[in-house]
Formats: C-alpha cells, structure tokens, sequence
C-alpha cells in the first residue's frame, strides 16, 4: 500500500538473555534451609515467552512508529463516534479509512492511549527491552497500542468492493478509492485516545493518518462496581469501584442508607521494575484513575438490597440489585469457583494477552446469578492477565461486571498478579509484568491483614474457606505457613464442618508444565501435611488451564476412592476422614492445557471445555458440578457427604435428615433400657 522506511540492527538476543539470567542470579540471594528454599532461579526471558504468551501484537512493544511515505492525497480516517459530546462509557466506535488506492493485507488501526503518548526517539540499547520478549529489531516502540485490527476485518476491504469516485473527466469517473470499516469496542479508560492507521503490519509499522484526539464525555464517571465480603457474618458488604475523581464519593443502598468512599491509587513508583525496566513501569503503564471503596453495613445475609455509586458532581452508576451471602454457620451456601479468567475482546481486536474462555464463562454465570441460585465467587489466581499493561484491568472489570456488582466476589493472588524477581515472590519470574501485586490488591481489596500478605479465611453457611498465596513464602518458618496452621486448626467444624483450602499453583496435576513444574515439590512438601493433619475435605487449584478431579489423595497415594451412589455420582464419604480431595479448575478462560497419554492413579476425572464450577453445599453434602459455559451442560459431577453431631447432639445421617426425636427416645428407651435402669 505505501512503501515503508525502516531500520536494521544486528540482534545480540542470545548475549543479552544471558546477561540477564547471569544479573538474576546475583539479585538472589543464595538459597537456606529455611527462609529462601523456595527460590527459583530461572532465564527470565524464557519464562515470559512460555507464559505470558507473547503475540505479533505484543511484539510491537516499543516498535518505532515511522511515518510512511504517503503521497495520496485522497486518504482519509474518521470515526463514527466522539464528536462535540465526546464518547460515551462503553460503546462501539466504527473507524473508517476512505481514499484508499491500494489496499493491502498488512493496513491496520490502532486505538491508542492516552492520545498525547510519544512515537518517536525511542532509545536503541538491546538492554531496555528484553522483558518485552522482543529484542529481534531496533529501534523499538516507545509506547504499547490498546488493541489494534487489520483493515480485512472488513471482508470488502481487499476486494475493494466499496468504493467512492475521487476524480471525473468529462462526467466520468476516472479514478475510484476504497473503502474499510471496523468496530473497536471502546469504554471509559479516563484518558484521550485516538485511532492511528499504520501500514506494514505488526513488523514494519508505518504510521499514516491519525484521528486527533478523542476525549470522554465524562472521564470521571464511577465505574466497574463489584462486591467482596470483609468477614464470616454476611452483614457487610464491600464495594469497589474506579473513577476519575479525587473526592470521595458515596454508595447508597437499602432504604437510604449510605457510605462514603475511602480513595486510594497507586502509581509508576509503585510498580516494580529492574535494570530493565518492566511492563508495568514503563510502556505498558496507564494511569488506573482512582479506586473508591465503601463498606455497606447494616445488611441482613442472604438477603436481597439495591445500591447506586457515585456523586451529584460526577453522576451515579445504575440502580443494581444484590445478594449478600448467608452468615457463616448457617445451613446452605451455593458459590461459583474458578481460576485463571482473564479476558477477551468483544470487537474481533488483537490484544497484548486474550483469553479466549473468558467470555463464555462470563455469559455463562450471568444466567446462573440472575437464577437466584449463587451466593458468591470465588476466583482463584490469575485475575485480569494484565501482566504489566494496567489498561486490561479496567477491560477485565467491565467484564465481569454483571456478576461482581451482584454478588460477593472473592479472589485469591496467582503468580500474573505477583511474581518479579527481587519482590518478595516465591518465584522470580516476570508474571506480573511489574505489578506485583499491587493493581491486584487495590482493586480486590480482600479480608486480609495488611498489603502483600494476601491470604485470609472467610466462613459461608457451612463452609470454611482457607485461602493462601502460592507466590508468597510458604516455607514452615516462614508468617503464612505458621498462618496456615493456626487458621485451620482452630475452625469449629461443628459450625462449619466443610474446610475447603484454596490456592493458585496446585499440589496435584497431570499436566508437567514448562520451564518451572506445574507442581512445586517443596510447596507440597512443605504444605500438604497441614491439610491432612486439620482434615481438609476439598482443596481447589487454578494455575493449570484444565479440569481434574482427584481421589482423596495424600502423598501421591490414594487413601480411598469414591463410591457411585443410587444416581451413578461419584461420592467422597468423609464421615471416617481419609485425606483431602484434589480439584483443579484453571480451565475459566486461559486457553486450555491437553493432558499427557499416561496419568496417575490419583487422577479420576479430566477436562479440557472452558467453564466453571458450581458447589451446592449443606452441613451434611456439598454436590458439585463441572459445567462446560460453552455448551451450558455437566461435565463432571460428584458429592461430598459426612455425618456429624450438632452442639445440640442431634442425631444426623450420612444422607443429611435429621432423625426425629421419637426415634432417638425410642433408641434410648426401648433398644438400650440397661443403661437408665
């Protein structure tokens, strides 16, 4: 289409990889027995491009953006949206390219943010780009594009079948352009934007036209409100929110009640970086606007309300109806859980990092928290897959709003929110991108203690949760682990006699992994033996992108199997505890892990269909379900029974009825008379 001016330099790629490995080695210190046992050390670059999952698109990180050699005078690129008003909070906004004479495969639109970023005087040193992934060409792009689409989107685009006359001689048309259309799904990031076409795809880009500036109508508007619980009682609920505004604004709910909001953010400074700077410090920074959050009290569990967000200066969100989950020790609790969602476009665009589950998934637990029938959420590691390019937090929000703004959304940290070398993570790989863990906790404000120590225990009707972080220190001397048992050996199981243990990195998995082990010996080493001694009944993992239920399992060796009962479902009888019950379920939106030909004898069931996992559990019995969100059907089903004495002495069966009390006088009475005589 246009003819494209470029430079070549000779790569050291290799050189510059060992330079870097060689520099992360001496940032670490040596390994002891007890306090860094749990490092590893690994080449960096390697691990970003086995897990972060490095695209064409993603590649153009610090790509310099050169002006084409353009002499058509006919180009140009308007959009459909954004005028005198400005754009609205969430719309699609068609970009269209006229004037073209030569279409070409390799023509496509940016959506950049903010609109004023530097394209020019990138710095030509290999150094300043290896966390890229891309170090193959410079100079480099000195900023990181939102998402982009090929101009063929459009299916007339090549075929130039929509065309305009530019040029008549005698009446006639002597010279037709082109013309290309595609949609980019836009919502409020705060910043200005603008479209840029390029040509020269990913690997040569060449800029030709910009829109100008594009500015929202109102980029203070509250936004992407979800709900977390802050303790066991179900009588508070908090809401997060992002805005644009400083000031504090308010929740209101229930029947004029209302809270205002504590505001906080976080900025470069708090992103971790190295030598070479990160992600999240440097081209994929975005600024995060600011984070409200509120605490609504008050509230009655399992009980339905409605609240709005915002000010009378900056507007309110829609009225939204939400649940609170029962208190814990009540009879019931229904919950949703799952790992590693991230998101995905809704426009067909290119993204640094798609997950391309997530939006079934979504859809698919929207229909089940409209049914009444769920309680709360439990997302477990790998949140947003930001990894460093803070504006797929606010694309990640706006996603899964329909469900996080209705009921209680719990979230555990995975090694995408927390590992970087020289942090404080167990593993010292560049998952984050830089953010280690900050956008996370800020964002996801969870009932922990204090900042980067982000584990906690909540209760839900019968249920106990333990939920800990795979990425910080786990080792027996180290503040969590001394946490983890505390935590568990003090839960009255004859209040919530269900403990289920949640982490990111599982201790069981058929799936090997890549450069580091899906499975982390020392963590199972060290971990595993509280689980058994505290009688841990169900453990959740995410990190692997799959499904995979275990027996009860201790030491690699099946303690007990289940049983079919009258329904043909598998049932784990807890009644004489054997050990925990393994279950992954990393298969939210992340594409999926396929399973070795050979697997353990531990391993019972396996799945590769994005979904999630629907738990139903009473005192007695937690049925679960492994639901295909594609298909909206059952790919696994299987139940947990025990039998228990309430504080009350109640008699209660393994089938969950509780006998009447004729029958225990009888019992009593009549079967056993010696014994009152």
């Amino acid at each position: 289409m246009y003819s494209v001016t470029s430079f070549n330099f000779n790569s050291s790629f290799f050189l510059f990889v060992l330079l870097f490995g060689s520099w992360t080695a001496l940032s670490t210190s040596s390994s002891s027995s007890s306090t860094s046992s749990s490092q590893i050390i690994i080449n960096s670059t390697a691990e970003f491009q086995g897990y972060t999952a490095i695209s064409e698109f993603r590649l153009l990180n610090r790509r310099t953006l050169f002006q084409c050699l353009d002499l058509n005078p006919f180009l140009e690129i308007n959009i459909s949206a954004g005028g005198e008003s400005g754009l609205s909070d969430d719309e699609n906004v068609t970009v269209t390219v006229s004037g073209v004479l030569d279409p070409s495969k390799s023509d496509w639109i940016a959506m950049v943010s903010p609109s004023s970023s530097s394209v020019k005087d990138c710095p030509l040193s290999e150094t300043f780009y290896i966390q890229t992934g891309d170090v193959s060409e410079l100079p480099l792009l000195c900023h990181y594009p939102v998402k982009a689409q090929f101009l063929s989107n459009d299916p007339d685009y090549l075929g130039c079948k929509k065309q305009e006359c530019k040029k008549y001689r005698n009446g006639i048309c002597v010279l037709k352009t082109c013309i290309g259309s595609v949609t980019f799904h836009v919502i409020n990031i705060r910043t200005s934007i603008e479209f840029v076409l390029f040509a020269g795809g990913f690997d040569n880009p060449c800029m030709i036209r910009r829109t100008g500036s594009v500015n929202f109508t109102n980029p203070k508007s509250p936004l992407y409100g979800h709900l977390s619980s802050i303790d066991s009682t179900g009588d508070k609920m908090r809401l997060t929110w992002v805005s644009g505004e400083q000031q504090p604004q308010q929740v209101q709910y229930g029947n004029g009640k209302f809270q205002r909001s504590e505001v906080t953010t976080f900025t470069q400074k708090d992103m971790c970086s190295s030598p070479l700077k990160s992600p999240a410090e440097d081209f994929g920074w975005h600024d995060p606007g600011y984070i409200h959050s509120a605490v609504m009290t008050g509230l009655k569990p399992s009980t339905s309300y409605s609240y709005r967000y915002g000010s009378n200066s900056v507007g309110w969100s829609d009225q939204i109806q939400f649940r609170t989950p029962p208190t814990g020790g009540s009879p019931e609790l229904k919950f949703l859980a799952f790992g590693d969602m991230g998101k995905a476009p809704h426009d067909g665009s290119t993204e640094h990092y798609i997950q391309p589950g997530s939006i079934s998934v979504v859809d698919a637990m929207v229909h089940e928290v409209a049914s009444g029938n769920v309680d709360s959420i439990f997302h477990i590691g790998d949140i947003s897959y930001a990894t460093g390019f803070l504006v797929e937090w606010d694309y990640f929000l706006h996603q899964i709003g329909p469900v996080a703004s209705q009921v209680s959304y719990m979230t555990a940290i995975g090694n995408h929110e927390r590992d970087y070398v020289d942090s404080g993570s167990v593993y010292i790989t560049p998952d984050s991108g830089g953010e280690c863990g900050v956008p996370y906790e800020t964002y996801f404000p969870m009932p922990t203690t204090v900042k980067d120590k982000p584990w906690y225990s909540i209760e839900q009707g019968p249920v106990h949760f333990t939920v800990i972080s795979t990425e910080h220190d786990w080792s027996p001397n180290s503040e969590q682990y001394q946490w983890i048992a505390k935590d568990l050996s003090t839960v009255d199981r004859s209040k919530t006699p269900w403990l289920i243990f949640t982490g990111h990195r599982p201790m069981y998995s058929s799936e090997q992994g890549g450069l580091i082990p899906s499975v982390d010996s020392r963590f199972v080493t060290a971990v595993e033996p509280l689980l058994m001694d505290n009688k841990v009944d169900l453990v959740l993992w995410g990190h692997v992108h799959n499904y995979e239920r275990m027996c009860a399992v201790y030491q690699n060796e099946c303690k007990a199997m289940p049983k079919k009962d009258t329904n043909g479902t598998d049932t784990y009888d807890n009644t004489e505890y054997n050990a925990p019950v393994h279950v992954v379920i990393g298969m939210a939106g992340f594409q999926l892990d396929n399973f070795p030909s050979k697997v353990n004898s531990w391993s019972l069931v396996r799945g590769s269909k994005f979904g999630y996992v629907r738990f139903h559990a009473t005192k007695q019995e937690i049925k679960v379900e492994y639901v295909n969100s594609k298909k909206l059907m059952v790919e696994d089903s299987f139940r947990m029974i025990k039998s228990y004495k309430t504080q009350s002495d109640s008699l209660v069966s393994s089938s969950g009825k509780q006998e009447p009390p004729w029958l225990i006088l009888f019992l009593l009475f009549v079967v056993f008379p010696p014994y009152f005589l």
